[in-house]
């Protein structure tokens, strides 16, 4: 079934700089080169160092004379987060964009982060909660906005507050929901707290939908050698033209939240086609999960006690 081309415009970004985590494959390449394309700085924090290369080089070959650069990060480790943030508050260049993009999904057993906690919540949430954190003063300098990637799985599911590292009866997909719902959470808090104390930051959410993505492939760091059913799946509808959408159009909600200037703070943008899966981007109905301002605020709060990295209290 041939699929009608789905595309957003990106505005001039010259004289920006933006970070995109999870930018050496997948969908946040494809931001990232976005983003470069339009003419942002782009730091592309990695874990690996050889795969961040060869992202480059496939900017620069679609974006000749992007302005990209690496810088080392492993979001499992608040000593790595940490590390980053120090490199850059050094060399002091204000932030205008951050997209929160970066994730493991479904680890093929429960895994922990190197502080222990379960790695789907340390890596996709509290190492976020961290680097924005670490990064405060260069955010507010830029005016920043912060995107933060949720999922269709955080429309539902709860907090796991009476266990959030799931050390009794493990459910792979249930920890995946909560590191999306608690990510999404502080996300909106962010906006709510920047307004109220003048921060001069924007935060506001995006998701995917569904599509062919390095999430479900093989990761044989995470003890995962081959792909999954469910990726090869997934792979044959986007493939077909079926409900999904491809591994180019599910970076476009991040890239409409992140850029548009229409684009509003504390809102939600994703796919809008059935079941939001596929299809154009668009804001969004607010997932069920992530209304709650009680929630969002003991987010908050618990993250920063995790972490050990002091969000401002004004």
């Amino acid at each position: 079934m041939p699929r009608t081309p789905i595309d957003i415009t990106v505005p001039d970004l010259t004289g920006r700089r933006a970070v995109v985590t999870g930018a050496s494959d997948g969908m946040g390449l494809g931001i990232a080169a976005r983003l470069a394309a339009a003419g942002a700085e782009v730091v592309m924090p990695v874990r690996n160092p050889a795969k961040g290369e060869a992202a480059m080089t496939r900017i620069r070959r679609v974006a000749p004379g992007a302005r990209v650069s690496l810088r080392s990060l492993d979001l499992s480790s608040l000593e790595s987060v940490a590390a980053l943030g120090e490199t850059l508050r050094g060399e002091g260049d204000p932030i205008h964009l951050l997209v929160n993009n970066a994730g493991v999904m479904r680890p093929p057993r429960r895994l922990t982060t190197a502080d222990g906690f379960e790695l789907q919540l340390g890596t996709n949430h509290l190492g976020h909660v961290a680097l924005v954190g670490q990064l405060m003063p260069l955010l507010r300098d830029g005016g920043a906005r912060v995107t933060s990637q949720v999922s269709v799985a955080s429309a539902s599911g709860s907090m796991h507050w009476d266990d959030l590292n799931w050390e009794r009866s493990y459910d792979v997909m249930r920890a995946y929901r909560q590191s999306k719902i608690a990510l999404g959470l502080f996300g909106l808090e962010l906006q709510r707290r920047s307004e109220a104390h003048g921060w001069g930051i924007t935060s506001n959410l995006s998701h995917p939908g569904v599509a062919p993505t390095s999430l479900l492939a093989a990761r044989p760091e995470l003890g995962r050698g081959q792909d999954t059913p469910h990726i090869r799946r997934i792979r044959w509808l986007s493939e077909h033209g079926i409900l999904l959408g491809t591994a180019e159009t599910a970076g476009l909600p991040a890239l409409m939240a992140a850029t548009d200037p229409a684009a509003r703070p504390g809102a939600l943008y994703g796919p809008s086609g059935p079941g939001t899966l596929g299809g154009p981007p668009a804001e969004q109905r607010m997932h069920r999960p992530l209304r709650s301002l009680t929630e969002a605020a003991r987010v908050w709060r618990v993250s920063e006690e995790l972490t050990k990295v002091a969000l401002p209290a004004a």
